[in-house]
């Protein structure tokens, strides 16, 4: 008989698959049994499910880059406005760039959202004057360089477990807690090979990285744990905000009086719907991607959370319409696809 494939189905996760991402969230490298100990489940359950997750590529736990040793200049944010039909080659185009680091569709008079990082070897002014504007279907780009993230992408948390569940993933929580790095060039050959490994695989365990590099575990655990408590890589989760109830992506810049912009960024990184939040040139100085339950919830923060902050003289949001890109893992509807070659460099 005849089997469809299951990956052509609409993926839906159950109870536990969802325990399991809340607390991948909080603890990217937790130990299986003691993930499974945590929420209550046998070891073998949590394995399995975790295992299929991985295989049907709706999740993977990824190594986020320290982006200031990966990159030639700070990140800008891009607007893309593109010629009526175009938008889909404009994506494409977008998406072959290794410094693109995140597009969005979007509803708003700009069509396309983008975040271009720089890549180490990579020329900024060429990539905004010539590479993208040159792109054919591109009418028009608006860019903003972020000068200061206040919220990164790693540290948003799905809130689902309680208080005794999230205080024990806590203590196995990747913490950078070092002498951070100020150039790879500090790192040895091993050290470099093994934040590449942490890249592409941010549960990647001693063994695994000892057999590949032909060293022992004790030598390969050194070379991870300073790298992870220097803070030149942090593991993350990959997923699709649709598979925990966040259908609607949003980015919104917010023009706030000088004086007010230090309250707004402590008051807005608190806000669980705000993954991304940063300090950029232009006329709004404030801008954030958030995740959102649908329209609704999106119009109770613009009215209910930014209507009522200090400050706030003006507020300009766009819906997503498609995720195409975060975090160099570029997307195939609500599963991940590749993730993008030679971003690490030196």
């Amino acid at each position: 008989m005849h089997r469809s494939d299951p990956r052509a189905v609409r993926p839906q996760l159950d109870e536990t698959d969802l325990d399991i991402v809340a607390a991948l969230h909080i603890a990217p490298r937790v130990p299986t049994a003691a993930l499974a100990d945590i929420l209550g489940i046998p070891t073998s359950t949590a394995s399995r499910r975790l295992a299929r997750l991985q295989d049907e590529r709706l999740l993977r736990v990824v190594g986020r880059f320290a982006w200031e040793l990966i990159t030639s200049s700070n990140p800008f944010e891009l607007w893309v406005t593109s010629t009526p039909g175009h938008s889909e080659a404009v994506v494409s185009e977008l998406l072959r760039i290794p410094d693109v680091q995140f597009v969005l569709r979007t509803s708003g008079a700009a069509d396309i959202y983008a975040n271009l990082f720089p890549l180490r070897g990579s020329d900024p002014h060429d990539l905004l004057t010539s590479t993208i504007p040159s792109i054919p279907g591109v009418r028009a780009i608006d860019s903003r360089m972020i000068l200061e993230p206040a919220k990164v992408g790693q540290s948003w948390r799905y809130r689902r477990l309680d208080a005794a569940c999230t205080a024990e993933l806590e203590k196995h929580a990747s913490v950078a807690d070092g002498e951070p790095l100020r150039d790879l060039e500090q790192l040895s050959d091993l050290e470099f090979e093994t934040m590449r490994m942490l890249g592409a695989n941010g549960r990647v365990t001693a063994a695994e990285v000892g057999r590949t590099l032909g060293v022992s575990p004790t030598t390969a655990a050194r070379a991870m744990r300073l790298l992870i408590h220097s803070g030149a890589i942090s593991p993350r989760i990959e997923i699709q905000p649709d598979l925990m109830g966040f259908p609607l992506n949003a980015v919104v810049t917010i023009d706030v009086r000088p004086r007010d912009i230090r309250g707004a960024l402590d008051t807005l990184a608190a806000h669980p719907s705000v993954r991304l939040l940063s300090t950029v040139t232009g006329s709004a100085p404030v801008s954030l991607a958030g995740v959102f339950a649908g329209p609704v919830d999106l119009a109770r923060f613009v009215r209910d959370d930014l209507g009522t902050l200090a400050g706030v003289r003006s507020v300009q949001s766009v819906a997503g319409l498609r995720l195409e890109r975060r975090y160099w893992v570029d997307r195939d509807g609500l599963r991940l696809g590749d993730s993008v070659e030679g971003v690490l460099r030196r």
